[in-house]
């Protein structure tokens, strides 16, 4: 029998004040008081931010506990690692967020202390009319121009904009200047980093009256001037009718399965991050015995090989994992 089996996870939820409820009303996630619940970390190893395993064996564990004891067990092919290398999280974005842009690796690697470079990728889970997201800069804009619309109060000129559908997907590698707009929720994937310069936070005050920080100078320096516009990706067949390849990066590959009858997922040396999206799925191994429905995430070790997908109802699931 493996040592491990499908972990699921109590999620860390983190509160700001572009926040709202739909975490809960959308996603089914228990919030207490308050309507500021802006993010669910559902896989996470980061120090103090941790995945908890809720069920089975090692209900208590942390993510990192894994990491350690079980860590060629969990990752396969990519074992050994210094933590878990990918975060997933659900953002209820009832507010506008700051105008920020992530270093890469290199450049994360020389702050105090040294961290991961930030590369995400976001599908959208709901979108009001109108929402945008704002996603690299318009052509011709360099560092000198987005400095001007800084301190004339004009970010927003400089920016790309997109009205995204539900479903959309936009990839963001480090430098490139970006914003999620009032209105959405998402899924993000990214690399397990929580770097962020914000260069313009539309004049906001925090709970207690005061501006949150800018990071005007780190971030002019990390942006990427020649990446230009971000587009919706355009999501590629594979050899399964029923996956379609969202994101393949040097960082994670992230698809996208439509199931309505019984699949096989894993048996490829490497750990995945599934999460349902619309219906229900179970999976074979699950000790809580009970569907993942829609807004929940389950890890599947390496070890577990390849393991049947069933559908109650015709469900939608992302699946994040390691490239080769």
């Amino acid at each position: 029998m493996p040592t491990l089996y499908p972990l699921r996870f109590k999620p860390v939820l983190r509160r700001y004040i572009w926040g709202g409820r739909r975490l809960d009303s959308l996603l089914g996630k228990t919030l207490g008081e308050g309507d500021d619940y802006a993010e669910s970390w559902e896989v996470v190893d980061r120090g103090d931010d941790q995945s908890i395993v809720t069920s089975g064996p090692l209900a208590g564990h942390s993510l990192a506990d894994l990491m350690a004891e079980h860590g060629g067990t969990l990752l396969g092919r990519h074992h050994p690692l210094p933590r878990f290398p990918l975060l997933l999280k659900f953002l209820d974005c009832n507010r506008t967020l700051s105008v920020q842009v992530h270093p890469n690796d290199e450049q994360a690697a020389r702050l105090d202390p040294p961290d991961l470079g930030k590369m995400e990728a976001w599908v959208v889970l709901a979108a009001e009319p109108r929402s945008v997201i704002y996603a690299g800069l318009k052509p011709g804009v360099d560092q000198a121009a987005l400095r001007e619309a800084l301190a004339r109060g004009t970010c927003e000129s400089c920016l790309h904009k997109i009205e995204p559908m539900v479903g959309d997907c936009v990839f963001i590698p480090p430098g490139v200047v970006h914003a999620l707009g009032a209105g959405l929720v998402v899924a993000e994937l990214q690399q397990s980093s929580d770097v962020t310069f914000r260069l313009f936070d539309w004049n906001r005050l925090d709970p207690a009256g005061n501006p949150r920080p800018l990071h005007i100078e780190q971030a002019l320096t990390v942006i990427d001037y020649d990446h230009g516009p971000a587009q919706v990706q355009s999501p590629q067949p594979t050899d399964q009718p029923h996956v379609e390849r969202l994101i393949a990066c040097d960082k994670f590959v992230w698809d996208r399965w439509t199931i309505n009858r019984p699949q096989i997922i894993g048996g490829d040396d490497r750990c995945h991050v599934l999460a349902v999206i619309e219906g229900e799925v179970t999976i074979d191994g699950d000790p809580s015995r009970q569907p993942i429905k829609k807004g929940q995430v389950v890890l599947l070790p390496a070890e577990m090989g390849p393991t049947e997908l069933r559908a109650n109802v015709p469900a939608v699931m992302l699946d994040g994992y390691l490239p080769d």
